[in-house]
């Protein structure tokens, strides 16, 4: 009896040591996951130099870049990279890259209903679309699987801002929900995140992966899609009511619309400079330097 108890508490103390949330790390989103969300706004070329910077050792692996709309000049783009010094592989997404993108985007979602989205829930039709023609036609599922079968004892960062929130979003459910890579290897960050899905898509996301959603005080984007269309954020909100200077404060808010966090502004929400600056940074201007500089 004594041996069956002593399996019976060590199995206990698994299972919690196993479920136990991770903690946002500050350090980790502004040194090394931020600048990588920047380097999706750049090419090959550039995204290898943020590597350099940020990441030394760590090599391009693949970039994807595919039309994602009906305005010729519009693309939707990834990236894979893979660091054996620090036993590490990455998926990144781009933002929205132009002003002609960003009107179709908002025009999509205002006018198109949700879609279903293969692995769950529903999400909107234009981030559906960008997705699947990344992962699939773009060949970046393909790469990090490659990948995965190559290192499954690395870590896997997925991130991304604004729509390469909403791409890493359903990158993180797509790898956790069929495997790609082991779950507790998963570090999942975004930033400036609009509403993805809806409540079955949220739930889901919440089931496999822990994740945070860093908002910068007003910023818009995370405010749209609306609630009342029928979308919801995931877990966990990382705000901060500040410019994110080093040091700065921030509240992690665990529920899905956490009305304490960012979602206590109605009013007063702007798209430039809280979208574009986090962590005292222009993301795209960032990335289009080689993470030199964001002039």
């Amino acid at each position: 009896m004594m041996e069956r108890g002593h399996v019976t508490m060590i199995s206990l103390l698994y299972l919690l040591a196993s479920t136990a949330a991770i903690e946002f790390d500050d350090s980790l989103a502004r040194n090394t996951i931020y600048p990588l969300a920047a380097a999706a706004y750049g090419d090959s070329s550039l995204q290898q130099q943020c590597l350099d910077k940020h990441l030394p050792g760590a090599k391009l692996s693949h970039h994807a870049e595919v039309p994602c709309d009906s305005i010729k000049d519009d693309t939707c783009s990834g990236f894979t990279y893979v660091d054996e010094t620090r036993k590490a592989i990455g998926l990144g997404f781009r933002g929205t890259n132009a002003d002609e993108q960003l009107a179709l985007e908002i025009y999509s979602t205002l006018q198109d209903a949700l879609v279903a989205f293969k692995d769950g829930g529903k999400v909107a039709p234009y981030f559906n679309t960008a997705f699947e023609d990344i992962w699939n036609e773009g060949g970046l599922g393909a790469d990090l699987q490659r990948l995965s079968d190559a290192h499954p004892d690395y870590t896997l960062y997925i991130t991304g801002h604004s729509l390469g929130g909403a791409l890493a979003a359903m990158g993180a459910i797509r790898v956790a929900k069929n495997k790609i890579h082991p779950v507790e290897n998963i570090v999942f960050y975004t930033f400036g995140e609009p509403r993805t899905g809806d409540q079955q898509f949220a739930n889901l996301l919440d089931s496999l992966v822990q994740g945070y959603r860093v908002v910068h005080n007003k910023d818009l984007i995370p405010h749209t899609p609306f609630t009342s269309m029928g979308y919801m954020h995931h877990r966990s909100e990382v705000f901060y009511e500040n410019n994110m200077s080093p040091g700065s404060s921030y509240v992690v808010c665990q529920g899905q619309e956490d009305p304490t966090c960012s979602n206590k502004f109605t009013f007063g929400l702007v798209f430039d400079p809280d979208h574009f600056h986090y962590y005292g940074i222009h993301v795209e201007r960032y990335g289009r330097s080689g993470c030199t500089t964001d002039q």
